[in-house]
C-alpha cells in the first residue's frame, strides 16, 4: 500500500475503544503497531477500556507491557461508546489522530489508505464502508439510519458511522463533544462539517463480527438513541448552540492513574 503523501514526520496517535472485546483487541493493536510503524517513527497506541467484564483489562495491560509504544486508559465503570472516544481524543498527544473500534470489524492496516490523502489541504480523511458486513437487519436500520440523518442535519458526508477516520488534533481546538453515546459520531460530523473543516472520503473494507456482539442493535438502544438524535438536532440545527461564541474546547490529555491496573491511565 501506498503511504504518501502524508508527512513522514508528522506525529501518529491511533486509539481503540475497547468494552469487552477480549476476542479481537490484541490482534487490532498488533496490526495498529505494525501499521502505524511502517507510516511514520513518531506513533503511539492507545485502547481505552470502557469498563469491560470480560478479560480486555488484562489482555491490553500485557500488551503494554511488550509493546513500548503502547498505552491503555481504564474506565473503572462503562462511560458509553462516546465517553471512550472523548476519552481517547483527549488522550492522544500526536498530530495526527486515528481511531478506529477494537471488535476487528475494520482492519487497522488500511490506515495506509487513509494516510495517503491526508494532503495539507485535508483536516480530515473519514472511510466509508464498500459493503457492509452485517446481518440484514442490521444493514436496513443502519441505511435508514444513515438516510434520516443526513437529511435531519444536512450532512454531505457518504458514511457519518463509519468509525474509521484519521484527522489533525487541532480539529478539537475549535470543536467540542459533549454526548457520551453512539451519536457522538453524528455530533461530531456534523459539528466538523459546520465548522468548515476539508474532508476527504475513502472507501474501506467491512468485516463480519467474529467475536462478542453489538451493543446497539436492540429494542431498548434504538429507541434512546432515537431520543439522542432528536435532542441533538434540536441542539445543533435549531439552536445551533455549537456555533456560539465561547465554546469549550475539548480537554488535554488525561493523566490520573489507575490504582487497581498500575502503569495504566485511568480517567
Amino acid at each position: 500500500m501506498s503511504a504518501a503523501p502524508a508527512d513522514k514526520a508528522a506525529g501518529l496517535s491511533v486509539f481503540f475503544p475497547a468494552y469487552n472485546d477480549s476476542g479481537t483487541i490484541a490482534s487490532m493493536v498488533i496490526r495498529a503497531v505494525q501499521a502505524a510503524s511502517e507510516l511514520t517513527p513518531d506513533y503511539e497506541v492507545i485502547v481505552v477500556n470502557d469498563g469491560s467484564v470480560d478479560a480486555t483489562p488484562e489482555i491490553v495491560d500485557e500488551l503494554a507491557r511488550t509493546y513500548p509504544r503502547v498505552r491503555v486508559v481504564h474506565h473503572a465503570n462503562n462511560r458509553g461508546y462516546g465517553g471512550a472516544l472523548q476519552t481517547g481524543f483527549r488522550s492522544a498527544a500526536k498530530e495526527l489522530i486515528f481511531y478506529t473500534d477494537g471488535d476487528a470489524q475494520y482492519d487497522p492496516a488500511e490506515l495506509a489508505v487513509l494516510w495517503a490523502k491526508m494532503t495539507p489541504g485535508t483536516d480530515l480523511v473519514n472511510g466509508y464502508k464498500i459493503s457492509r458486513a452485517d446481518p440484514l437487519h442490521r444493514i436496513f436500520i443502519g441505511r435508514l439510519y444513515h438516510h434520516i440523518v443526513r437529511a435531519l442535519f444536512g450532512l454531505t458526508i457518504r458514511d457519518v458511522d463509519c468509525d474509521f477516520r484519521l484527522m489533525r488534533r487541532a480539529i478539537f481546538e475549535r470543536i467540542d463533544l459533549e454526548k457520551t453515546s453512539g451519536v457522538i459520531c453524528l455530533e461530531m460530523m456534523k459539528k466538523i462539517e459546520d465548522a468548515g473543516f476539508r474532508i476527504v472520503e475513502v472507501p474501506v473494507h467491512h468485516y463480519h463480527r467474529a467475536f462478542g456482539k453489538s451493543q446497539f442493535f436492540n429494542f431498548r438502544r434504538i429507541a434512546k438513541t432515537g431520543v439522542d438524535v432528536l435532542r441533538l438536532w434540536f441542539a445543533l440545527v435549531i439552536r445551533r448552540e455549537h456555533q456560539r461564541p465561547g465554546v469549550r474546547p475539548l480537554a488535554g490529555p488525561a493523566d490520573a492513574v489507575d490504582p487497581v491496573y498500575p502503569g495504566s491511565r485511568r480517567t
